[in-house]
């Protein structure tokens, strides 16, 4: 929908209608003006951003309110009051200035693909939806690094790079915005060779709350190290939207391997599997992926998938590298799983083969959701050193039996990193409240066991106590102190990471 610059009354009074929040807003950023006065700020606000970004850049619907007011978690949709849809930074800029100057909230949206709630407007606010932002700036591949926008998913990147024998291996499962990969700090199954995306993004363009437009390495800056001065790309890397908007991401690129080779192997129990893990990384195989699915999650994919896998723990191996080396990788770890005990060793190097083997890890959140048939998954996400990996999940599980859930588990077994994919019913609150119960002592039990609340998906709005259980209240105060210096009115994405202060 879209607004001439001078708006009827008529067209005004439904708009106050549509807008409460917004109204309020204004009304509280200048509680000392009447009602007419009111009326003509939002009227001037509306005027303001189409002025920024034309008709179609700027709607208040209501389905494209409460598309960009809900991620893929299961926290409640709360869609902003305007949905802005910028084309270039000086866009973004200069809209975040009219919200600068009518203190109004602002909230990054990519793909909406994040999974703790961290696009939902609590306080209303403008949203700025970053999807028309969606070109491959700067492809440098004798540097291996490219430069993109916010519109620019992975896959979208990694087809552009399919001729140039580059890709950018991050993989969270999702075909997210690149940007909004950045902001909450994702990583996935390939982290384990080649890291998070903490470790491949070089540079950053950030749009401050007041609008000006930062560098964090420096503008045009993309030498594989620096030395020099704050590490501010890493700042925002993981701040969710809650310090700046990011507008381009300069990302590390690595060589396609020259081949591939997959592989899966059955364990009597947890610790053997995680036995052969930390004694497949002291060998020094450089393993690519390294996945785990526990008995009930196996037991499950080979129902969805027709499949007929021992129904015990097991590991699923993916090896980069030339044909000689994969030979060496392989040939290595099969030994090391037969010392623990594994057993069902297969492995493959074409790829129809080693799709069959991987199915069962490809569908496992699907076999998880088809265990409750119109039930909702929600997944968890702490991450604890690699030795203690065998006991909170053994006692993970056994938490679950006791109060009755069904929760799936895999993992990143690699980074220490595991998933409890709990199927709930949204529509039961006894149920809710238990699942909610269970994933507060899932973070603690990580936390008692010096790991994280989350290990990849981010803080969003359920993990912000947590957050505070896990830094104490030295760290925190260190990010709330940079938080009042980045963004002293507290617009940008208000409610995420940090919890709102006593008053």
């Amino acid at each position: 929908m879209g607004f001439s610059s001078t708006l009827s009354p008529t067209l005004s009074r439904r708009l106050r209608l549509q807008l409460p929040r917004l109204h309020r807003l204004l009304r509280s950023s200048d509680s000392q003006v009447g009602n007419s006065t009111r009326s003509a700020s939002l009227d001037g606000v509306l005027a303001s951003f189409r002025s920024v970004c034309g008709d179609d850049g700027v709607s208040v619907g209501e389905a494209v309110r409460e598309q960009h007011g809900k991620d893929e978690s299961v926290h409640s949709c709360c869609p902003p009051d305007v949905v802005l849809f910028p084309r270039c930074v000086e866009e973004v800029s200069a809209l975040a200035k009219v919200c600068q100057r009518h203190r109004l909230p602002i909230i990054p949206f990519g793909t909406g693909t994040g999974l703790e709630g961290g696009v939902t407007a609590m306080q209303g606010g403008v949203c700025f939806s970053l999807r028309n932002m969606d070109q491959v700036l700067d492809l440098h591949p004798e540097d291996f690094d490219v430069t993109v926008e916010p519109g620019v998913t992975r896959k979208t990147l990694n087809a552009f790079l399919r001729d140039t024998g580059l890709w950018f291996p991050v993989d969270p499962g999702a075909d997210a915005s690149l940007c909004g990969m950045a902001a909450t700090s994702a990583s996935g199954t390939n982290a384990v060779r080649y890291g998070t995306m903490r470790e491949n993004v070089m540079n950053l363009e950030v749009v401050l709350a007041d609008g000006t437009v930062v560098h964090t390495a420096g503008k045009g800056r993309r030498s594989r190290k620096t030395a020099a001065g704050y590490n501010l790309t890493n700042l925002f890397v993981g701040s969710e939207g809650t310090l700046g908007i990011i507008t381009k991401t300069t990302l590390r690129l690595y060589g396609v391997p020259e081949a591939t080779a997959s592989a899966v192997c059955s364990f009597p129990s947890v610790q053997d599997a995680v036995d052969s893990t930390v004694q497949i990384l002291q060998a020094g195989v450089p393993i690519a992926r390294m996945e785990f699915l526990d008995d009930v999650m196996i037991d499950a994919c080979n129902r969805f998938s027709r499949l007929s896998n021992p129904v015990t723990p097991t590991l699923f191996l993916e090896f980069h590298g030339s044909e000689q080396s994969l030979k060496e990788q392989v040939n290595t770890t099969e030994e090391i799983t037969r010392s623990n005990g594994g057993s069902d060793f297969q492995w493959a190097q074409d790829a129809e083969t080693r799709e069959r083997l991987w199915k069962a890890r490809h569908d496992a959140f699907y076999a998880a959701t088809a265990l409750r048939p119109g039930c909702k998954a929600y997944s968890t996400d702490v991450c604890v050193p690699l030795s203690r990996l065998p006991q909170i999940i053994v006692d993970t599980k056994e938490d679950l039996i006791e109060n009755g859930l069904t929760g799936p588990i895999a993992g990143h077994v690699g980074d220490g990193n595991f998933h409890c994919l709990l199927v709930v019913d949204p529509d039961d609150p006894e149920e809710l409240q238990r699942l909610h119960l269970f994933t507060d002592r899932l973070a603690r039990r990580a936390l008692a066991l010096d790991g994280t609340c989350t290990g990849e998906h981010g803080v969003g709005l359920g993990k912000r106590a947590l957050l505070r259980e896990e830094m104490g209240p030295g760290a925190i105060q260190v990010m709330q102190g940079l938080k009042d210096t980045l963004d002293p009115h507290n617009l940008m994405n208000p409610g995420k990471i940090l919890q709102p202060r006593e008053l």
